[in-house]
């Protein structure tokens, strides 16, 4: 009977979790609650950016499209698992995971925030590769994603129906989570966090907040704010300093502080030109 639990448990969780916390489920079954229980999970939604666009281009070379998704979606998934994330489901060219649970881990959010920063870095391993293997003349496929990650309290367990059921999560942070995701283009940074995971990652790495939103369906604004490893203590209290002037209503776009912030802090160059458009435009 212990084996056959076993086996039940492996064959569950193979295709969520890394051989590692498969192996630890099987011999501590009792770990797995069935049926859902609240914990404070981070969640994390990765989706492909401009992908009907990229659809469209290989309509007439399907096989070609479905070889494309799974050279991304692999690497991407090796990256989640090897930080000790749960895969919820595919969507498409989406991705959708989450930490903490079947099996309890503390540093969720960070271990989050290290699977997105590791895929990114699969990404550009792949657009090295899709650029090698272009023709001459040809322009090579180039793959961009935006990555959000939320935490707080979620129900998770076997959801679904007598037909079919999966092992996911539900609740507000995980509908924030996916919402963050889909703002990435609008701040022109490849990963959102949203407050909680913000706070739960200062500790370990260079946060810096972004703005203050509304999202769809929220009566509240919540801030968000991005990962930036180059910032140091100096050039974030400008930033801050900038931001709160935005906040107050008393920035122009024609404020020096700008070009300073993004000589210091390149990868937020988009975001500021954005910031500077808000600004023309209001």
């Amino acid at each position: 009977a212990e084996r056959r639990q076993r086996r039940a448990v492996t064959r569950a969780f193979a295709q969520y979790l890394s051989p590692v916390l498969v192996e630890r489920l099987a011999a501590e079954p009792a770990r797995l609650r069935l049926g859902g229980e609240r914990k404070t999970l981070s969640i994390l939604f990765s989706d492909v950016r401009g992908f009907t666009t990229i659809s469209e281009k290989l309509k007439d070379e399907p096989e070609r499209l479905t070889r494309l998704m799974h050279r991304l979606l692999n690497p991407l998934s090796a990256v989640v698992l090897a930080r000790g994330g749960t895969i919820d489901k595919y969507i498409g060219d989406a991705i959708m995971a989450f930490w903490n649970a079947p099996l309890d881990d503390p540093d969720h959010a960070l271990h989050a925030i290290e699977a997105a920063l590791g895929m990114l870095k699969a990404l550009d391993a792949l657009n090295a590769e899709l650029a090698t293997e272009a023709g001459a003349g040809e322009e090579p496929m180039r793959l961009a994603i935006g990555i959000g990650i939320n935490s707080g309290d979620c129900v998770v367990g076997n959801m679904g129906s007598e037909y079919r059921f999966d092992y996911s999560a539900l609740g507000d942070a995980v509908n924030l989570g996916a919402r963050l995701e889909g703002e990435t283009k609008n701040y022109d940074v490849p990963i959102l966090l949203g407050e909680f995971t913000a706070e739960l990652a200062s500790t370990r790495f260079r946060v810096v907040e972004l703005d203050r939103i509304r999202v769809k369906g929220k009566t509240l604004p919540t801030r968000v704010s991005t990962i930036v490893p180059e910032a140091d203590d100096a050039t974030i209290a400008v930033h801050d300093g900038l931001l709160e002037d935005f906040y107050a209503g008393k920035l122009s776009m024609a404020d020096a502080r700008f070009a300073r912030l993004t000589g210091s802090l390149p990868t937020l160059a988009g975001y500021y030109r954005k910031l500077q458009e808000r600004l023309a435009a209001s």
